[in-house]
């Protein structure tokens, strides 16, 4: 087991942002995701099936060193349905463990990922700080659809209102 999983996944608490998604979808109807605040927001269905094609990039990123952001999940339903965007994000959340559990030693402090949206010269991480970068891209989410939440009345689940606020 190398380091990031034995040591950078347990010190940065990583279990339990991944936790606060299992939380959302348990309080959530498929009409839920079809809620759009207004103008040119998306669905909140939309706003969870864009983070589960940021996740991929993520798992894409620590299979091959590099990120690309292109990817659309061609599937309508996870975007429409509580079950089908819960088996994604589990499915996800399985493969992006075996994506890092998969990395030697010497990826994970020497091997640096090409992102599609940085210049090497300015970002080019090693996976410890890619998954830092992808834990601070769910709180963003979960800031987002706090939001929404919000709007449509209906509480915070889990310890969201400890986490997020």
């Amino acid at each position: 087991m190398n380091s990031l999983v034995r040591e950078h996944l347990p010190a940065t608490s990583f279990a339990e942002y991944q936790s606060r998604r299992p939380q959302l979808t348990d309080v959530l109807s498929d009409q839920d995701l079809r809620f759009r605040p207004t103008g040119a927001n998306p669905t909140l269905g939309e706003l969870c099936r864009e983070m589960g094609e940021i996740e991929h990039s993520y798992v894409g990123a620590f299979r091959t060193f590099r990120q690309e952001f292109s990817w659309r999940n061609p599937e309508q339903e996870v975007h429409r349905s509580v079950a089908a965007l819960r088996a994604w994000y589990a499915a996800l959340d399985g493969e992006l463990q075996a994506a890092m559990e998969a990395l030697t030693e010497d990826d994970v402090a020497g091997r640096r990922i090409l992102r599609a949206d940085f210049d090497p010269d300015d970002f080019f991480p090693l996976p410890p700080e890619e998954l830092d970068v992808y834990r601070e891209a769910l709180l963003i989410f979960y800031g987002k659809v706090s939001v929404y939440l919000r709007a449509m009345g209906k509480p915070l689940p889990g310890l969201w209102a400890k986490w997020i606020g």
